[in-house]
């Protein structure tokens, strides 16, 4: 696993931050533009999903689960990038990902919840993997992969 350094190096020991991501992963995406918004300088190091690095012993100390994101800050390490991004939010006002307004914050933590737990899992590689088995076509899972997405995405606008 490469690693590239992201950010202003003078400011890395501040909070010694370092991502484990892959560079397709939506929920990696996420951690990433929440680092960048808030100015957070971090070590990048790649998990090739489709090579199986993330099923490696090595990885798997990093994060038992074998998924990414994994965000080590502040010598603390996060693996689901809802905790890492509402912890970004609650050591880093600076920057806020969220608005000031109560009920417009409980409308962005819904869209965000309608999207890790309705749509993200569903384009998940061991999800995809499943379901093409269990389909046997290649054409039936890119079918599901992108109804899926379409009505979740379509349910939020609505929303």
């Amino acid at each position: 696993i490469n690693a590239e350094y992201m950010g202003d190096p003078s400011l890395m020991a501040s909070r010694g931050a370092r991502l484990w991501s892959y560079w397709r992963s939506s929920c990696s995406w996420r951690v990433r533009l929440a680092l960048r918004l808030k100015n957070i300088p971090f070590e990048y190091i790649p998990v090739n999903l489709l090579a199986g690095e993330q099923l490696s012993p090595e990885y798997r100390a990093i994060n038992p689960f074998a998924q990414v994101p994994t965000l080590e800050i502040d010598c603390v390490r996060f693996t689901q990038s809802s905790a890492i991004l509402e912890y970004l939010e609650e050591t880093d006002r600076t920057r806020p990902l969220l608005p000031a307004d109560p009920v417009l914050r409980a409308r962005a933590r819904e869209i965000m919840m309608m999207i890790v737990s309705g749509i993200q899992p569903l384009q998940n590689l061991s999800v995809i993997k499943e379901v093409k088995r269990l389909t046997d076509s290649e054409e039936k899972k890119n079918d599901w992969a992108k109804g899926a997405i379409v009505s979740g995405f379509s349910t939020i606008e609505r929303a």
